[in-house]
């Protein structure tokens, strides 16, 4: 297709024409290849930047206008009873489940779609040609070795399943009624335990043992929506998208393993030992870690396993997802978590201790290592329970294995090798999935931004907020990650014509962009909303509200769109079409100084011209011959119906120079022609007929330079 600025007159009327309807991934996708990449080469349109945004999910009685559930919302639900063991002979789970899936929907289902999210390591699988640099190993998929539906008597009326790459179609004897209706599922199955590298579930060795870290491993239930019915998309080794429930498991492994997973341990005095117990409770009084299971506790289990096998079970409610991690070979810590405390679980009637821990193989302990592990765990969940939502689980479990960096409800596997500030980051960002999306469910598949992007942004408030910002600012692959400074590393995405929009599926992401566009793009996108556009009071009353309005269902990308503008108050569309649907940037430019009539003490025009196609708001500042300065905020609606501005700056004295975003706060495209130095006064050249003057008020200069100006002048975003 031929650039804008080869045919602009044609592009543009082919650009007006798409604006206006955006009703899936394929025309968003399409309305970026005709202005993301090439719009920027050409004079930027108000006409297109701030025109009505038909966002792609329509409201409905499900999704209300305001960006909260509607009237009728409604959400399926599946609650699990599961029992797996691991054979560390032939490297093999067995296990067995019973699904009771709630169909609380408006329509009869007539069939069951179950992932298998295990046959992406099966030879052939989709997700083996999608991602083939991702599977080192091929294991043969699961083996589903029997599916039964079982009646009110728990008769078992065995079915024929069908399975499609990592799919199950179960068909249903009778249509499951609408709006309640209830069915309950038996599957076995097994599966061999890929070796490291193995990706989201794997074993690897280390000296004491094998340490088994287990997710996805058991048949799950699809979503089904009231966006798309069934949401069938295969599982390529990215995200998930899945519903809530209660979860009871048990594990059954040799005796000598430690078991630690999702949830809470409901049978402690059969697995643990008496000091363990007394070391769990001392824990849970604790602001510091406490050893549970040592280094020589460990090294006597090698030495000495034990005979026989030993069942671990847990329970987690309203969660979508359980893990958990076996083996001899770890060493465990744990600390209190200061948050309120949690229910009595019935039957029992017993206070659920609410713990950070974190297990790890002994080559891991270590003063900057893991042994801080616990320390970094608890100051994510309290900062972000404290920042945005109450942590609704008991623990928070870090493991050390080998180094997926992948979360799950309650629990998250990072690398035992990992370290000082890394060990910080990926712990924060993997327990931040906590909120993104294990509390708030939206599709990461198909809107990866508001589960990556929505994490990497509280990220960085975690990051200043620890220990003094003793590892501030977050910089790492996820964020900002060659200066530091987000509006400079931005700039690669937003200068690469074929980086795809934010609101690109998961799956359609190229590698190379994956952390650059979903995690950082999608992070920085916030930080500027929150500290450029409609600021932190009303950013945090809103991002609070969509939080809580949404927490265990799941919102859509125009929720949030809309949710937004509405609790802050502001029109944003400009920013959602230049940003999400687009990678659109600002660019900005001082074009000159001049003094009416010559004379400085009359006052200065400081003519500005808008270059990019993301019009956000920018700070001039001005400093005087004397060397005082003052800054002027310039709003977004500067540029309703122009691309130039005389900005008069009331007189005093003659200026020196003029700056604009001096503390390099947003991703201008060309920091080149941000300045002026003036040299002597001129007179003032104003063309009316394509240039307005806007008398301002400069503000003083902030003492506290990185963070959003004070706003002064003009009102507006």
């Amino acid at each position: 297709m031929a650039r804008l600025k080869d045919q602009p007159k044609r592009d543009r009327v082919l650009s007006r024409s798409l604006r206006l309807r955006c009703s899936s991934a394929v025309p968003v996708c399409l309305l970026a290849t005709v202005l993301g990449g090439t719009a920027l080469a050409a004079q930027p349109d108000p006409h297109v930047i701030f025109a009505p945004l038909t966002l792609p999910q329509p409201v409905n009685l499900y999704h209300s206008g305001s960006g909260a559930p509607g009237p009728a919302a409604w959400q399926n639900r599946a609650d699990y009873a599961i029992n797996v063991g691991i054979d560390p002979v032939t490297h093999t789970l067995s296990g067995s489940e019973v699904l009771t899936y709630t169909n609380n929907s408006p329509d009869e289902l007539f069939v069951l779609w179950v992932q298998l999210d295990q046959n992406m390591y099966a030879l052939g699988s989709r997700g083996a040609f999608a991602n083939p640099n991702w599977l080192k190993h091929h294991t043969g998929g699961v083996m589903i070795d029997s599916v039964s539906l079982l009646s009110n008597t728990d008769q078992e009326i065995a079915v024929k399943p069908f399975i499609s790459d990592t799919r199950m179609q179960v068909p249903l004897e009778a249509p499951l009624s609408s709006k309640g209706g209830k069915t309950r599922l038996k599957i076995s199955w097994h599966y061999t335990i890929p070796p490291e590298w193995g990706g989201r579930t794997a074993y690897s060795h280390v000296p004491e043992g094998e340490v088994y870290e287990i997710a996805q491993f058991y048949p799950r239930m699809a979503v089904y929506d009231d966006m798309r019915g069934w949401d069938t998309a295969p599982y390529l080794g990215q995200e998930f998208y899945l519903d809530y429930g209660d979860i009871e498991y048990s594990v059954t492994v040799p005796s000598g393993f430690l078991v630690v997973g999702s949830g809470s341990l409901t049978n402690p005095q059969e697995v643990l030992t008496q000091q363990e117990q007394a070391r769990l409770a001392q824990a849970a009084q604790s602001e510091t870690r406490v050893l549970i299971r040592n280094a020589d506790e460990v090294k006597a289990l090698a030495a000495h396993p034990a005979l026989g096998t030993q069942t671990w079970r847990f329970r987690m409610h309203n969660t979508r997802d359980v893990a958990f991690v076996a083996s001899p070979a770890l060493m465990w810590d744990a600390a209190k978590l200061d948050l309120p405390p949690l229910a009595p679980e019935a039957p029992t009637g017993k206070t659920v201790p609410r713990l950070a821990m974190s297990v790890y193989p002994l080559e891991a302990a270590g003063a900057q290592k893991w042994d801080r592990s616990t320390e970094y765990a608890k100051h994510a969940i309290e900062y972000f329970s404290q920042q945005w939502f109450a942590y609704p689980w008991p623990n928070a479990i870090n493991v050390g294995g080998h180094g997926a960096a992948m979360e799950y409800p309650g629990i998250v596997f990072d690398g035992k090798d990992d370290a000082g500030a890394e060990l910080f980051w990926v712990t924060t960002h993997e327990l931040g999935h906590s909120w993104f999306p294990m509390i708030v469910g939206s599709n990461e598949r198909r809107n990866a931004f508001m589960d990556e992007g929505f994490n990497t942004f509280i990220d960085v408030y975690a990051s200043a907020h620890f220990n003094h910002g003793e590892y501030a600012p977050k910089q790492d692959v996820e964020y900002a990650p060659k200066t530091g400074n987000p509006a400079e590393d931005s700039l690669e995405v937003l200068k690469d014509p074929a980086a795809p929009p934010l609101m690109t599926p998961a799956d359609l992401v190229p590698e190379k962009y994956r952390h650059g566009v979903t995690y950082f793009k999608g992070a920085y996108g916030l930080t500027l909303l929150r500290e450029q556009i409609v600021g932190p009071e009303r950013f945090d009353r809103a991002f609070k509200r969509y939080i809580a309005l949404w927490a265990y269902k799941h919102p859509t990308p125009s929720d949030f769109f809309r949710l937004m503008e509405s609790e802050s108050g502001e029109d944003l569309s400009w920013f959602w079409r230049g940003w999400y649907f687009n990678n659109w940037g600002p660019d900005y430019a001082v074009d000159g100084v001049s003094y009416i009539n010559a004379n400085p003490t009359q006052g200065a025009l400081v003519h500005v011209v808008n270059k990019g196609w993301l019009p956000l708001p920018v700070v001039l500042s001005v400093t005087w011959v004397d060397g005082s300065s003052a800054r002027v905020r310039i709003p977004t609606e500067t540029w309703y119906q122009k691309n130039e501005v005389n900005l008069q700056i009331p007189g005093q004295q003659a200026i020196r120079s003029v700056v604009l975003d001096p503390d390099h706060v947003i991703p201008d495209l060309n920091r080149a022609d941000n300045s002026f130095d003036v040299k002597a006064p001129q007179p003032a050249q104003v063309q009316p007929d394509s240039r307005s003057t806007q008398a301002v008020a400069p503000a003083p200069v902030e003492s506290t330079p990185q963070k959003a100006p004070v706003l002064q002048g003009p009102a507006g975003h």
